[in-house]
């Protein structure tokens, strides 16, 4: 036995076992560096958007059933005559917004904030449109009469809720965010698939069900929407 353990090294091939357990330790290594990077990067991504996931999950199936889920707007309305003095300056800045001494006595007398909101102008009117999630709004100014109209409808929080999964009237901000939450996203699905792929062969049942999620789409795609 000694002497074949003896020939054995002398033909190399006690070092290429050593070389191979050595590279096989390597690749364990590293195979565990990996993944200590992607739980990392993938709890940190779900962190990041559970919240996020929570509400367009809620707010897709809301919008899916939006026929059946019955939204009745309450609608505000309410009249006032602009002061003559108002009245008279009553012209079109630069940017088309209303003058600053109109849009002080609009927010004390009709409690209604224009903001930084240009107005259409025409001979007739001055007309300002402030649409927002779940609701609308609009004042109208007779040029001639100094008539001021105003009316605010509110569709309901469910309604606000639907508008803000499609960024509707949502200003910049909201639409900055859902950039930032679907790249949290990306992050996590793309990570959650590289760690799946390294935990594939003792889970034999992962490839099979990652097929069924992208063929089961596609079929519901082919044989259901025309």
């Amino acid at each position: 036995m000694d002497q074949r353990r003896a020939a054995a090294a002398a033909n190399g091939a006690v070092p290429s076992r050593v070389a191979a357990a050595d590279s096989a330790g390597r690749r364990a290594l590293q195979r565990a560096s990996w993944l200590r990077h992607l739980y990392r990067w993938h709890w940190v991504s779900a962190a990041v958007s559970l919240v996020g996931l929570v509400l367009f999950a809620f707010t897709g199936f809301t919008l899916n059933h939006a026929a059946d889920i019955e939204a009745r707007a309450v609608v505000q309305a309410r009249e006032a005559n602009l002061p003559a003095v108002l009245l008279a300056g009553l012209q079109p800045a630069d940017d088309d917004r209303l003058p600053q001494a109109v849009s002080g006595w609009l927010a004390q007398e009709l409690e209604v904030e224009i903001g930084q909101r240009p107005a259409e102008w025409s001979e007739d009117e001055a007309y300002v449109s402030m649409p927002r999630p779940g609701g609308d709004a609009w004042l109208r100014i007779d040029r001639e009469s100094g008539l001021v109209e105003y009316e605010d409808s509110d569709r309901g929080w469910i309604a606000w809720l639907n508008d803000l999964h499609k960024g509707r009237h949502a200003g910049p901000a909201w639409g900055w965010f859902i950039d930032i939450f679907a790249a949290a996203c990306l992050v996590f699905a793309l990570t959650g698939l590289l760690i799946l792929g390294l935990h594939a062969r003792n889970r034999p049942m992962a490839w099979p069900l990652l097929a069924l999620g992208a063929v089961l789409p596609a079929l519901v795609l082919l044989l259901f929407v025309h």
